[in-house]
């Protein structure tokens, strides 16, 4: 019974205790895991990449409540998505697409049952995700949540042009992940980002310190490190930086 939690509201306030909260009261064996709070405010790209990256590693059966929500209140729906191995609960905004190109139903959260009897226009994660969610675990259909939804909306993704990439996430350690998977890199030399050329590797071990390379990392994307040092800081590159393939 796993509720992970994906969001961009930091550990300061304590809106995502607030959502645990709610969780609990409803199903109060639920294991609720962190994702992060950490998504770069109102990032829904970020967002959605991190979701993504994090899905596969659960159960099957988990439910994955998202909320990097912009748009909160507004126009655009809150969703249950629902795959052949999980559900994801969120905003229809983009966030939940990277981790569900393909889904079995997305349904609008209209049910009484799934929401708070009371909800703020501003926190629909706490007064619409959660209960959901919660509602999830503890046996409910997605299709009972309310009427199916004619699209998931998209989030902004480029694949690669060719040798042509760029820049889709910075990590912590300042590691820059690329667009490319190992078949765009397959025979080739390098990947070139602004005037750092890094050579295509397996591990951090096969250079020297503060030495540049480039690798297949976990996520299945190429990735551009600098050995004990950061690639992000040498190269003032962000998200949508170009990356080129040298062969």
């Amino acid at each position: 019974m796993i509720i992970t939690l994906t969001t961009d509201f930091g550990s300061t306030d304590t809106y995502a205790a607030q959502m645990k909260g709610v969780i609990l009261g409803i199903a109060p064996d639920a294991q609720i895991v962190d994702v992060t709070h950490q998504v770069r405010p109102h990032d829904v790209v970020d967002g959605a990449f991190l979701l993504a990256q994090a899905v596969p590693a659960f159960p099957r059966g988990s439910v994955h409540v998202a909320v990097v929500d912009p748009g909160v209140g507004g126009a655009r729906e809150p969703v249950i998505v629902e795959t052949d191995d999980y559900f994801l609960v969120g905003p229809n905004n983009g966030l939940l697409s990277l981790a569900a190109p393909l889904y079995v139903g997305a349904y609008r959260i209209e049910n009484p049952e799934f929401r708070r009897p009371r909800s703020s226009a501003t926190f629909e994660g706490r007064d619409v995700f959660a209960p959901a969610a919660a509602r999830l675990l503890m046996g409910a259909r997605a299709f009972d949540a309310g009427p199916e939804v004619e699209r998931l909306e998209p989030v902004e993704w480029h694949e690669p042009l060719g040798d042509a990439g760029q820049v889709v996430h910075i990590d912590r350690f300042g590691n820059l992940v690329t667009n490319f998977r190992a078949e765009h890199v397959a025979g080739a030399r390098s990947l070139v980002v602004g005037t750092l050329e890094a050579p295509l590797g397996r591990t951090y071990s096969d250079v020297g310190a503060g030495a540049p390379i480039a690798y297949v990392g976990s996520s299945g994307l190429v990735e551009i490190a600098m050995r004990e040092a950061s690639a992000a800081v040498w190269t003032a590159a962000q998200r949508g930086t170009p990356v080129l393939v040298k062969r």
